[in-house]
């Protein structure tokens, strides 16, 4: 498939990514394996990372900076990944990148021999956490503004929220995967601290075999004769020119965009914590052939992860599909409200498994809203810079959240006067989730109101 190909002469197809998949088409089919891969030991753990950091004994507070410090590395990461990659190739870059990812898995599955290790007043299990994040992260950084640049290049501007629904749904084929696994690993092991680190270091030991096996396919069976995604990026020089660029439809789309992501940003880590620990709700079927089923909270947490990725899926293609004839900017709206409203009703749902089911199925409606927002992104770019517009638009949105997580475990855990040690703020989650609720739909309706819609889609 060329992208010299004239655009109007391709449409999109949505189910275009399995079907060059299953056709072995050579590179297609190494990189897809790889993101199939790393997406998969991602899913496994990270949805699942504020359950093992409390296993260890961490806080409410330093679960938030765990999430603010992914939030940092998010931000920072693409522009020397791109950097890397343009010094190594591709080839090499992927290499480094897949074996650091699967460093990044091995230093989390050993965290719990440190943890009777104390660094000032945390342990270096902890710690090693924070470390194996660093290398963790590593792949995920490669390429995020050449993928939306390619997209752009090869369909027509009508189609972009399509285009960019071919590539969701693949990748998110993972995402429901890993959480599944997720479930049938915890599902033998009870709700007890220690059971929780055995299940984790069982699911770790699963994520490296498949960091293993992306990293040695991509590295033997990638050809990159041909391809310049890592010349996309021009280092960080380039941002403020790229940031002044920015087309100035896009500039309500980002601020109403960072304001709800700023609020998933305060309670997404903690969403876990909120199923396994605050309501504690697992599951209980009979069966009439099988018998009684006893879910603990944290396999039923990997149920209701797969159960918003089926949603997604399903919903994903024709919405983006839909969008073509009611136009993106309700769309995108759709997914943010959906982002807004989560919070408030996770925090104050009853600790029943059917409600909760109802909720994270309703949760997988805002990956609907995915590929339309790519679209209106990178669709007022000019031809050939896709790429710069969206990595200032992501590294502008994405330095702006960085503090959130840390504030959703202030609200969470309270506020102490460091000098006194007297406690300002009690802490509470409903307030936490309640005021994370208030900020997304604030920038809701800041890009309902000042959002403008992409030409070709009007």
């Amino acid at each position: 498939m060329s992208l010299e190909q004239e655009p109007t002469d391709r449409r999109a197809d949505p189910l275009d990514a399995f079907r060059q998949f299953f056709a072995l088409e050579r590179d297609v089919l190494v990189l897809s394996v790889a993101m199939f891969a790393f997406s998969l030991g991602f899913q496994m753990t990270g949805r699942y990372m504020a359950e093992y950091m409390s296993a260890l004994g961490a806080s409410v507070f330093v679960i938030g900076l765990f999430g603010t410090f992914g939030n940092v590395i998010s931000a920072v990461y693409p522009y020397p990944g791109g950097a890397i990659s343009d010094r190594l190739g591709s080839r090499y870059a992927l290499t480094v990148f897949g074996f650091c990812s699967t460093l990044g898995f091995g230093v989390w599955l050993v965290a719990p021999v440190l943890a009777d290790v104390t660094v000032g007043p945390t342990s270096l299990a902890i710690v090693a956490i924070f470390l194996g994040l660093l290398l963790a992260q590593a792949w995920k950084s490669f390429g995020l503004g050449a993928t939306f640049a390619i997209v752009k290049q090869a369909v027509p501007p009508s189609q972009l929220a399509a285009g960019f629904a071919s590539t969701e749904t693949f990748r998110r084929s993972a995402f429901l995967v890993g959480p599944l696994v997720a479930a049938a690993l915890f599902a033998p092991f009870g709700s007890s601290d220690s059971a929780v680190l055995a299940a984790f270091q069982l699911l770790l030991l699963v994520a490296v075999g498949f960091g293993i096996i992306g990293t040695v396919i991509q590295h033997v069976r990638y050809r990159s004769d041909e391809d310049d995604i890592g010349k996309e990026f021009e280092g960080v020089s380039q941002f403020l020119t790229d940031l002044r660029a920015m087309p100035d439809e896009l500039r309500p789309l980002l601020i109403g965009d960072t304001l709800v992501r700023f609020a998933n940003g305060m309670v997404y880590v903690f969403f876990v914590i909120v199923v396994t620990r605050f309501l504690e709700v697992g599951l209980s079927l009979s069966l009439p052939v099988v018998g009684t089923i006893a879910l603990s909270p944290q396999s039923y947490f990997g149920l209701l992860l797969g159960l918003e990725m089926v949603v997604a899926l399903l919903t994903m293609v024709p919405v983006a599909k839909a969008a073509e004839r009611v136009g993106l900017k309700p769309v995108v709206a759709l997914g943010f409200a959906v982002y807004a409203v989560f919070p408030v009703l996770l925090i104050n749902a009853p600790a029943d498994p059917a409600v909760l089911a109802v909720l994270f199925a309703f949760s997988g409606l805002r990956f609907a809203g995915l590929p339309a927002h790519k679209a209106l992104i990178v669709g007022p770019a000019e031809r050939g810079a896709g790429g710069r517009v969206t990595g200032a638009y992501y590294l502008l949105r994405n330095v702006v959240v960085i503090p959130s997580a840390a504030l959703g475990g202030l609200l969470w855990d309270g506020i102490s006067n460091p000098l006194t040690g007297a406690q300002v703020f009690a802490g509470d989650p409903v307030v936490a989730f309640t005021i994370a609720t208030g900020i997304g739909l604030a920038g809701t309706a800041y890009f309902l109101l000042f959002g403008e819609e992409f030409e070709a889609y009007r």
